[in-house]
């Protein structure tokens, strides 16, 4: 076989072993993001922290700050096992598109924290931003889930 039929026959092979295996794989990607930057939270190892709690402050809840943190890292934890079982995925993903309106509303709300000037976000401001791919993933899914289905009694 020759070097092109055989990078033909890997391509193939490779779309059909991602088309098959993506539910899977995002579903796995986004629990790993969800579930483990949340528990960092929990634990008090999370670089967002400073954030976080700046952004609740500037908010006008300084006094809870810590407390709707630490919530909101629960709620990632929690949005991360959800996503692992696909009957829940509708459910799942209005709950993770809320928390990411809140969670990236600093890019507007709280611009000094996260950008270094215009158009150039710092670390914190990247970290944001990077929420775009999850969105993006989790549209993904929804590709793969079923339509509901009108059941006549």
């Amino acid at each position: 076989m020759s070097t092109v039929k055989r990078f033909y026959a890997f391509d193939s092979a490779f779309i059909g072993f991602c088309k098959k295996n993506y539910a899977i794989i995002g579903r796995a990607a986004i629990f790993v993001i969800f579930f483990y930057f949340g528990f960092l939270k929990i634990i008090g190892l999370s670089p967002a922290n400073d954030l976080a709690i700046g952004f609740a402050t500037k908010m006008g809840v300084g006094d809870l700050a810590y407390e709707l943190y630490i919530g909101l890292a629960y709620l990632e934890c929690a949005i991360g096992i959800m996503i692992l079982f696909p009957k829940l995925t509708r459910l799942t993903l209005l709950v993770m598109f809320l928390h990411l309106l809140l969670v990236c509303s600093p890019i507007v709300l709280y611009t000094e924290a996260v950008w270094s000037q215009p158009f150039v976000p710092n670390l914190e401001g990247q970290y944001i931003i990077k929420n775009a791919a999850i969105v993006t993933l989790a549209l993904g899914l929804v590709a793969t889930t079923s339509p509901l289905r009108n059941k006549k009694r």
